[in-house]
C-alpha cells in the first residue's frame, strides 16, 4: 500500500467525511500493489462467474441474501467474503494484505479516532461489472426507506461506529451520492422520488481513478449504477469498533461472516499484520455467529 505520509491529515479526513459524507484518497496504492491486487481480483472473479465461488451478489438483487442458484442465469455484480478460508491461499493473502495493511489501518483509525486495538474485522467484498447494465435503487444501507423522518434523523445522529470504503482497481464511476444527506432526513422530493431516479437534486457521481480509495458514510443517500461494458473490480470493505450496538452487529452478521470467521488463519501474513488481524478476528468472534439476526433491508 502507499506510504502513510500520502494520506491526508487526520483532521482533513474527518472534516471531509463529516461535511460531505464521503472522502477520497487519491493514489492510495502504488503501481506494484495495484497489479498484485488486480491479479488476485481477476482470478477470484473468474471463479465466481464460472460458479466456483458460492459467495456472490447476483443480478438484480440488491440486498442479502443472494441466491447462488441464479449465478448462471442472471450473472453477478459482486463477490462476498474475500477473506474466507476457502479462498485459495495466494489470493486470500493478497486480499488480507490490502485489508490489514498500514494505509487502510491508518486511514480507518484516523476517521474513527481510535487505536488499532479498538477495531473489529468486518466485511471484505468486491464489486464487479454485471453481464448487463444494472442499477441499485436509492437507499441508506441500514435505514429502511419507510422510516418516518423523525426516526430517520435520530438514526443519522448516532455516532459513527465503523468505516466503509471502495478501493478501485480500475477506473470506477459507479457510486452516486447526495453529499450532506448523511446529516439530515430525506426531503419530501427524495422521499417520493422514483427509486431509480437518474437526476436526484444535488447528486454527485464519485469518480475514482485506479488506485483511489473512497470512504463514505453508509447511511448517506446513495446508489450504484453499473456499466456492463466497463471493467470494474472495486474492493469494498468495512471495519468496525468494538462494543458496537446490536444494529451494527446485524448489519455485518447478516452477510454470514460469523459462520466462518473463527476458521480464518492469518499466520502467513507478516508478523505485525498477522497480530493485528488476529486481534480484529477475535473481536468479531466475540460479536457472535449472527444466527437469526435478520436483515437490515428487503428487496
Amino acid at each position: 500500500m502507499a506510504s502513510p505520509t500520502l494520506i491526508p491529515s487526520r483532521a482533513e479526513l474527518r472534516a471531509s467525511l463529516a461535511r460531505d459524507g464521503f472522502v477520497r484518497i487519491s493514489n492510495a496504492i502504488c503501481h506494484d500493489d495495484l497489479e498484485k491486487f488486480r491479479g488476485a481480483a481477476t482470478r477470484a472473479t473468474e471463479r465466481a462467474r464460472a460458479g466456483k465461488w458460492p459467495y456472490v451478489r447476483t443480478v438484480p438483487k440488491q440486498f442479502p441474501p443472494w441466491p447462488v442458484s441464479e449465478v448462471g442465469s442472471h450473472g453477478i455484480w459482486g463477490l462476498q467474503h474475500l477473506l474466507h478460508p476457502e479462498m485459495p491461499d495466494e489470493d486470500r493473502r493478497v486480499f488480507a494484505e490490502s485489508y490489514f495493511g498500514e494505509t487502510m489501518i491508518n486511514a480507518v483509525t484516523a476517521l474513527l479516532e481510535c487505536s488499532q486495538c479498538d477495531l473489529i474485522l468486518e466485511l471484505y467484498n468486491m464489486l464487479v461489472c454485471p453481464p448487463r447494465d444494472f442499477a441499485l435503487r436509492w437507499h441508506r444501507d441500514d435505514i429502511p426507506p419507510d422510516v418516518l423522518p423523525e426516526a430517520e434523523l435520530e438514526r443519522l445522529q448516532e455516532p459513527m461506529l465503523h468505516a466503509q470504503w471502495n478501493l478501485a482497481l480500475y477506473p470506477d464511476s459507479s457510486l452516486v451520492v447526495v453529499p450532506g444527506s448523511h446529516k439530515r432526513a430525506r426531503t419530501d422530493m427524495e422521499r417520493n422520488a422514483h427509486p431509480y431516479e437518474d437526476d436526484m437534486p444535488g447528486q454527485k457521481i464519485v469518480t475514482m481513478a485506479a488506485g483511489d480509495l473512497v470512504f463514505y458514510n453508509n447511511n448517506i443517500l446513495h446508489r450504484g449504477v453499473y456499466d456492463s461494458k466497463a471493467e470494474r473490480m472495486t474492493l469494498h470493505g468495512t471495519m468496525g469498533l468494538a462494543g458496537a450496538d446490536p444494529a451494527r452487529a446485524r448489519n455485518i452478521l447478516q452477510h454470514g461472516i460469523g459462520a466462518w470467521a473463527a476458521q480464518c488463519d492469518f499466520s502467513d501474513l507478516p508478523s505485525d499484520m498477522a497480530s493485528r488481524a488476529e486481534g480484529m478476528q477475535g473481536r468479531l468472534i466475540a460479536m457472535g455467529t449472527g444466527q437469526s439476526v435478520g436483515f437490515s433491508q428487503a428487496d
